[in-house]
């Protein structure tokens, strides 16, 4: 065997991710990004202080909070993980001035992949976001992801409103049956609306757990942040390809 030669500059290996946590008591089921199973490889945490689920989502513009991000971003980044991300869509606020200030790929929101999805899909065919609150996501969060102009949009509280308060309200129980039906309504309320729709994005990051149940509903498929946190991830550690010539 062939000696190989490695270079040494940080505490830890073998963590490609790390991911910025809001401070919260809600359970956080394998799906979640803020459940380590979720992930097929290891993940180091770090939450943030000052946050909630609520604050982040209804005030983040006002919050005052963005020094505490850049602070966690810059611990995760000196552990020696190759990427960063967030575990609430709406930090997409955040993309531009937390990126600039780390050497290593920043994804704060699952809402970056809409402009990609967009561009494959075939003419007259739109993407569609399921998001944790419709009347919270503006104009200037859609901008933050490169998203131009109108998203066809279903907000979980238009289907109930459980699975978003209870999120939102951190509450200390969660009845997944219960959410993941709330999530296939929500995703039929979005395809009655807009026809068009051929791809959803899930907004909210605790959305995952219930994405495969959406797409037996609606037989679209359905991208999230773990869909774009391991795509990028596997083109990072790329492996050899095996066959027969």
């Amino acid at each position: 065997m062939s000696s190989e030669v490695h270079s040494g500059s940080k505490n830890v290996y073998g963590i490609p991710l790390g991911i910025l946590m809001l401070r919260s008591r809600f359970p956080r089921v394998p799906g979640d990004a803020g459940n380590a199973s979720t992930w097929p490889f290891p993940v180091v945490f770090r939450v943030v202080d000052g946050t909630s689920p609520g604050l982040v989502v209804r005030h983040l513009p006002e919050s005052g909070l963005l020094n505490n991000f850049v602070a966690c971003a810059h611990e995760l980044a000196a552990t020696g993980v190759a990427m960063i991300t967030t575990n609430c869509g709406f930090l997409v606020l955040y993309q531009s001035v937390i990126q600039a200030e780390l050497k290593v790929p920043f994804i704060s929101s699952s809402l970056l992949q809409v402009p990609f999805i967009a561009s494959i899909l075939p003419p007259g065919r739109q993407v569609g976001l399921l998001t944790i609150a419709r009347s919270s996501l503006s104009a200037e969060h859609l901008k933050a992801a490169g998203i131009e102009g109108d998203i066809p949009t279903v907000g979980m509280e238009e289907v109930g409103g459980y699975f978003a308060e209870a999120i939102l309200g951190d509450a200390s129980e969660l009845d997944t049956h219960r959410a993941s039906e709330e999530h296939v309504a929500a995703a039929g309320l979005l395809i009655k609306r807009h026809p068009s729709v051929a791809a959803i994005v899930l907004e909210c990051t605790n959305m995952p757990p219930y994405a495969s149940a959406i797409t037996q509903a609606t037989g679209l498929p359905v991208h999230d942040l773990t869909t774009l946190v391991r795509w990028q991830i596997k083109a990072m550690r790329r492996v050899r390809f095996e066959g027969w010539m």
